[in-house]
This record gives C-alpha cells, structure tokens and sequence, in this order.
C-alpha cells in the first residue's frame, strides 16, 4: 500500500492538515478534505455537487462531526470521544479528534480512517458513486468488545464553491423521508437528501459561526472564515462488525447499501488498472516503473476525466484541469491527454474529448475556459489550439483511428487558414518567415497567463517560442493527415510551410551567446540582434518543448544545447523552474497574496508538467531511457505529501521546492504518466 499513515502523521495535526483528499464523481463534483478532518479551504466539503455537469459546482453537505460512545473495557478510559477537530476564527482548535486517529491510508482512491476508542477500532471511508452527485461516508466497527454508538452532526450548505457563507436567513424545509431527511435550502434550490441504512436521523437548525479557513489566509483570501449549518444528526449504534453507510445526495433514490455501492466502486477502479495493464502501445504498468506509484497516478488520471454534454453527443468528454477550483480548460485538456487517456489504455475517451472540444471550434481557436456560470466559451489563448494537433497525432500514432482522421480534417484545414489569415488577439503567421506571432500590449496568451487587473506579468507579445514550435509541428500533423485522407496537394503545401518555418525557427530563436533558445523574438523588449529586431534572452523552460515535440526541429547540438540548460538551471526534484534564478525577475517563493502570488507564478516557480516534456527531450537527445526517467524520481514521495494520490501544480523555485497552488493537477499527473510511457519499449 503506497498512502499508509500511522501516528506520526496522523496525531500532529500540523503535518495532517496539510495532507489532503479528494474523490470525485466523473461529471465534475467532489468531495475533499483534510486528514485532520479540519476544514481550511472553501473548497472542502463532503458534496460539492455539478448541479450543471460538469460545472455549477455547490457545496450542499459540508462535513460530519462523529463523536463516539463506548465504554471500552477500562473505566478510567473514559465512554466519549470526539473523531472531529475545527479551528475556529479565534485560532482555537477543538476538540482534537486528531488524537484519537490511529491511522489514515487510500483504498485506491478512497480515503480510510481508523480510529482508536479504547480497546475499539472504528474505520471511516468515503467515496463517490461515478456519474452522480453521491457522497457515501461509510462507519464500520471493525474491532470492539461491544456496542459502540456513534453520533454525527451533519452540517449543509448551499453555495457556490468559490464562496464563502456567512449566516443569513435561509428557512430550509428539512422533512423526514424513509431512510432519512429531504432539504431543500429555500425556493428554487436543487433538493438533496441525508439517508442511512440504518440510524435515526433528527431535523435540527443551528448555526455554527466563524470556522477558520487557514489555507484561505495563507493565500491571501479575503473570506478566511465561514458560518455552516448544523441541519441534522444521525444516531446509530454498531455491534462488532457492524457498519452505517450515509448517503448525501441529490438522487432520487440512491443506493443505500453501502457494501454494493463501495464493491462497484472498487470494481471501476480494479477496470482502469486492467485497461492500464492491457497489452501494446496501451500498457503503462507493464513498465518497469515502481507498480504502486503508477498504479496511483493511474487512478488519479481518471479524476480529471469527466462527461460534457454537447448537442451532438450526450456522452462528451472533457477534462477538467485541476481541483478544487479550476473548470475544463482547452490548453490544460490538449497538454494532458495523451498522459491521461493513451497512456492509461483509454483512447476512447481520448476521441470524445477530441472531438468535443473540435465541436467548439471558432476563427481558428478552440476554447481556452468553459466559465464555472456556462457563460460563452473564452478563446483567449494562442497555443490551445496548437497542442490541439499534437493531442491528435498523439491519439493517431496510437490508434491509426482513419476515421477519426478524416472527420477531423477539415477543422485542421480551417485553424491553419485562419492562423494565415490572422485571427483574435492578432494571432496570425508573419508573411516574412512563417512564424506565428500573437498579442498586444496587456495581453497574455500563452501558458504563462497570470494577470491582475490589468497587469499582465508575463505578456510575451511577439512570437514565443513554444508557440512557434507548437506551429511547425501542427503544420507537419496537418500534411501527414492529408497524406492520409488522400488529399496529397495539400500535403505537399503543408509540409513545405514547415519546412520554411523549420528554417526561419532556427536562425530566428538560436540564442548563439547563451547557447540556449531566445524566449520571445519580435516582441517589444528583449536585446537587440543584428536584424535591428528584439529577442528575449531570459532563461525559461519554454524552449524544451521545441525538442520534446515529435517533429525535429533543431540540429543534434541545438537540441542537446537546450536539454542542458534546462537541466543545469531549470530542473528541480518536482518540475522546471519558470524562469532561471540567475535573471532579475526570478522570484523563488510562491506564496502571500493574489497579487503576489501570479507575480511569481512564472517567474521562477516551479511547475510540475514541464517535466513530462523535459524527460522526452532528454530521451531524444540522450538515448537512456533509464537516465531519463530516474528526472521522475523525485515525483514518488510527493505522492503522500499535499494533495493524496497525485501531483500538484506548482512548487517553490526554491529548496525544499514547497507545494503551492492546485493540489491535483491534471497535467501534472498527465505529463509523468505520457513520459514514463514515451520512453518505454515501445514508446507510445
């Protein structure tokens, strides 16, 4: 078992809030939490419901404060102990549930509690049913020399999951149902239900003020404390193997057997693990990759994947980029899919999400975020698209899916015409050498988007590098699908633009004094160059996907130039820096409040899934896979050190590289899972 904590972890509740959990239900909610079962986000909770998949996320059921009765077989050993900690805004933290924890571990993804009362053991698990807004919290006595019974304050809210509540006038009508109560938190709210298969449940109404949300504080949040309501409590008493499933849910009648409902959990998860071990281009655990590691990241791919609906097809994919607070994004979904879906023998989820987001298609772009409210898609990034193509040659390299090829082709053709012909944000190809250039003043673009107001930190107008690499490559994808799909005119012009951008690539980005690829040519700032135009030297990870990409684009030395750079100044045991620490802007902490949190949120922080393309060049470059792959190694440990199970966003540029942001990234997980697999045999 890789996630096993005993006392060390569990009874110091300073390393046990800060490990997290987290299930999910494959349309977009969630339920997490703490170790320490404290809450210190807005975003924990045990359903956080898609009201519409897979956003319109809700908190409805916050959490369950247990307190046990049990007499244990000595009397000095006390009959009550509270399972449940809160810190509340006056930095009070009670009632210390954390000492009665004995141990935590993951059943897969299923968090598990083991509490000691006494001489009994009570274990606690809690997952989602997959395709429903369905929390289960199961209670079984698994060891005890007599009844212990246990009573659970459940508190509910009704709330958009980036808010916070504070204390209103909601008049919820809460009313006994079979198996339990039916709310509805006032006129027009989604109903939900509190059920067990066994208990008493009692309607109550009561207001519990001022939890503290410590994570809120640390990032600078304004709202670092919320008011939840304390709407009903459930009394059951177990006999020595003995359990009680509740159930939140906004089902009609969900399973109540807890048994069945977690046995059909399991057997989904066993299913991805064999669809992992399946044999070719799939197999990912055929590797010789420590099993239990990737067993893990295996099933923590599956939580990024979720159903989107379009008018065409009910069944739609898309991935959602991180939890707990981001929605699908194009970029995010087109970097990760091939780690996600290909490498974990799912290339059918691979062709919906393909296919989905190629429904979205507009000018030239696809969606770079579906708003949490389902506003109108934002296209408002110049390289989504073009990791569009390289999500595609993924898929087609893997599956040689003709029909695919063929439905997609004119999309292709169309997001190429229009880059030529210029499209939003002055995205557009210079007639002059090929490449693309994107931006105005106050606009960021690319993967390096964080602004505030009006302040772009890291605007890279001009032609940056990954773009124009993305560019070439999605020019090659293009000409080898028209090969395939008989249109051989075209092909012939799509692979002579790319070689003409190959060309102006290499002579334009080759930073000969740095030995390293300029970040931005053509931009507004940067130093000089012979041509009188201005190149960014800065030091920056960007350049590694022009080698890690499947279509070469630099000499041997070039490319073996750049992996070393990247190598020497970039790479840390958890990702690549963003900027190197030897520029002027290097910031190595990423921490306090928003503003400067995105001020350091590509100058310097370290980024998880820049490595998956680091490990590819280094491969390419090198030869060694073994040598390539030991760059991961640092990956394993973090598995059991913030977000559970997974890989987070971003870690401090600095040593020990402390974990910030998202604690469960998609491409961060994506990218270790495509890297493991591109450089095993055969490489995918």
């Amino acid at each position: 078992m890789l996630l096993d904590f005993g006392r060390e972890v569990c009874g110091d509740l300073e390393t046990a809030e800060k490990r997290e959990w987290l299930v999910t239900n494959g349309i977009g909610g969630f339920a997490s939490g703490t170790v320490a079962g404290m809450l210190t986000r807005r975003y924990h909770g045990l359903l956080i419901a898609a009201l519409q998949p897979p956003l319109g996320r809700t908190l409805l059921v916050t959490k369950l404060d247990e307190t046990a009765e049990y007499d244990g077989i000595y009397p000095e050993s006390g009959r009550f102990y509270p399972l449940f900690n809160n810190r509340w805004s006056s930095g009070t933290v009670e009632p210390n549930g954390h000492h009665h924890l004995n141990r935590f571990h993951l059943e897969g993804t299923t968090p598990v509690w083991t509490f000691a009362c006494a001489n009994a053991l009570l274990e606690k698990r809690i997952w989602m049913q997959s395709g429903a807004n369905t929390t289960y919290v199961q209670y079984r006595l698994a060891r005890a020399t007599g009844p212990l019974t246990l009573e659970a304050k459940t508190f509910i809210n009704y709330r958009d999951y980036h808010s916070t509540t504070m204390m209103n006038e909601w008049q919820p009508r809460i009313t006994a149902v079979s198996n339990g109560l039916h709310i509805s938190m006032f006129n027009g709210a989604t109903p939900f239900s509190l059920l067990s298969n066994r208990g008493e449940w009692r309607p109550q109404f009561d207001w519990y003020e001022d939890f503290f949300l410590s994570i809120e504080e640390y990032r600078g949040q304004n709202d670092v404390q919320e008011d939840h309501l304390y709407g009903a409590l459930l009394r059951v008493t177990l006999q020595p193997g003995e359990s009680v499933t509740v159930v939140a849910s906004t089902a009609t009648s969900p399973q109540l057997d807890g048994d069945v409902a977690y046995a059909e959990r399991q057997g989904y998860e066993q299913t991805l693990l064999e669809k992992a071990r399946g044999v070719g281009k799939y197999s990912i655990l055929s590797t010789q990759w420590a099993e239990k590691p990737m067993q893990q990241l295996v099933l923590a791919a599956d939580q990024f994947i979720v159903k989107r609906a379009t008018g065409r097809d009910e069944n739609g994919r898309t991935i959602i980029a991180g939890y707990p607070w981001f929605s699908d994004w194009g970029r995010d979904t087109m970097i990760a899919l091939p780690g996600l879906a290909l490498a974990t023998g799912r290339p059918d989820v691979a062709a919906g999400v393909l296919r989905t987001f190629a429904r979205f298609a507009s000018r030239g772009m696809l969606p770079n975020r579906f708003p949490d409210a389902g506003e109108a898609p934002d296209y408002n990034t110049v390289d989504a698209t073009l990791w569009f193509f390289h999500a595609l040659d993924a898929y087609l390299q893997a599956t040689d899916d003709d029909a695919l090829a063929r439905d997609l082709y004119e999309t292709l053709v169309d997001i190429v015409d229009w880059h030529r012909r210029g499209t939003r944000f002055a995205i557009g190809v210079d007639p002059e050498d090929g490449l693309v250039r994107a931006g105005r003043p106050g606009t960021q673009l690319t993967w390096m988007d964080a602004k505030t107001g009006d302040h772009a930190f890291t605007p890279r107008v001009g032609k940056p590098v990954e773009v124009n690499a993305l560019w070439h490559h999605a020019l090659r994808v293009t000409a080898a699908i028209a090969a395939r799909v008989g249109d051989t005119p075209a092909a012939a012009a799509h692979a002579a633009a790319a070689d003409r951008t190959a060309a102006s690539f290499r002579s334009r980005f080759w930073n000969a004094a740095g030995g390293y690829l300029f970040d931005v040519v053509d931009g507004p700032a940067g130093v000089r160059q012979p041509d009188g135009r201005l190149a960014d030297p800065a030091l920056r990870p960007n350049q590694i996907i022009a080698v890690a990409l499947p279509s070469p684009l630099l000499a041997p030395e070039a490319a073996r130039a750049v992996v070393d750079a990247c190598a020497r100044h970039l790479f840390t045991s958890h990702g690549l820096r963003s900027l190197a620490p030897g520029e002027p802007a290097y910031a190595g902490r990423y921490a306090g409040d928003p503003w400067s949190r995105d001020a350091a949120y590509h100058q310097g922080t370290a980024w998880a899934w820049l490595l998956g393309p680091f490990v590819r060049a280094h491969h390419r470059v090198y030869g060694d896979p073994d040598l390539a792959r030991s760059f991961l190694d640092g990956i394993a440990p973090h598995l059991a050190a913030a977000g559970l199970g997974s890989i987070g966003e971003v870690f401090d540029g600095d040593a020990p590289f402390r974990p910030g942001g998202c604690p469960w990234q998609a491409w961060s997980v994506a990218e270790v899972l495509y890297a493991y697999r591109a450089v095993a045999s055969p490489p995918l």
